[in-house]
């Protein structure tokens, strides 16, 4: 009977040890999911190109946008920031993201440079208007989101191209920005990024309420010299360049992960420049549910959507 007593006790405990190892195991496996532990946090990718798609300039080579695409489907960014490029350049480039994040949605925007003397769009040599585009990829069901932008004051005197910036607001994540600025006066480039991010990107936070801010283009900016690219840059702000001309910015809400210099085959005079961020706050971006808290109601959608 005593023995009988023991071998019963024995089976409970064993049980028992076993119950309290699979808690344990549970609890460690969703302390590891747990948006709180920064090894579950996402990593963001943003690519920067100029694609000189005029067909104006010395640099076209008319297979810039067609190695963009495979650069896209190849790198998976979720933010893509474009300059010198055609209308139509988005289609295939957009259609490219969508193929790197199967089910998920990626939206597009374009803003034309502005000619001086027609007043009306700069135009590629095919009769496109030329400018800028962001393609940014939301990984949420929310797809609902709105585009700033706007032509610089500063403007220079000696170049029919009127500069321009752009912005995608996505509720749920970021605001996605490019620009692309004068090329031939370094002075009137300095003073167009200030504009940019001491005023253009402030008055949006004023308007919509503080998002994340990520911002690549080419500055014709340098790191050092007289116009010092740093110069323009606000505290506050993380950068990266591709050790020219081309740069990306985002605020402290990240942290910078990796930065790659990509060969964009010859097809244009610039490489691709991915830079990949790690959000810093737990849990970022934050659910739907908590948007009315942190930014206020969330704006109608505007421009296209590729799904």
């Amino acid at each position: 009977m005593a023995a009988a007593w023991a071998g019963w006790l024995s089976r409970r405990l064993w049980r028992a040890l076993l119950v309290v190892a699979c808690v344990v195991c549970a609890a460690v496996l969703l302390t590891a999911s747990s948006p709180l532990d920064p090894t579950s946090r996402s990593t963001y990718r943003v690519l920067q190109l100029n694609l000189c798609d005029s067909g104006i300039a010395r640099c076209y080579t008319g297979g810039a946008v067609a190695e963009a695409a495979m650069v896209i489907r190849a790198e998976a960014p979720d933010v893509v920031t474009l300059n010198e490029i055609c209308t139509d350049d988005l289609v295939p480039l957009a259609r490219a993201l969508a193929d790197a994040h199967q089910n998920e949605t990626v939206v597009s925007a374009f803003r034309a440079a502005l000619d001086r003397r027609t007043g009306d769009d700069f135009r590629c040599r095919n009769g496109q208007s030329y400018g800028i585009g962001v393609l940014v990829h939301i990984p949420k069901p929310d797809r609902r989101y709105t585009t700033q932008g706007g032509v610089y004051r500063a403007q220079d005197a000696g170049d029919p191209e009127e500069r321009v910036w752009l912005c995608v607001q996505v509720p749920a994540a970021f605001d996605a920005c490019t620009t692309h600025l004068a090329d031939k006066s370094q002075t009137v480039a300095l003073a167009q990024c200030q504009y940019l991010m001491n005023e253009a990107i402030p008055a949006l936070r004023r308007e919509d309420g503080y998002r994340p801010v990520v911002l690549g283009g080419d500055l014709n900016l340098h790191n050092g010299g007289a116009q010092d690219v740093r110069s323009c840059v606000p505290g506050g702000y993380l950068r990266r360049d591709d050790g020219d001309v081309q740069h990306i910015l985002a605020t402290a809400d990240y942290s910078i992960d990796t930065t790659t210099l990509l060969d964009m085959a010859g097809t244009t005079d610039h490489p691709g420049l991915l830079v990949s961020l790690v959000p810093l706050h737990a849990g970022w971006p934050p659910t739907r549910q908590d948007h009315a808290t942190l930014w206020g109601p969330v704006p109608a959608q505007t421009e296209n959507i590729y799904k």
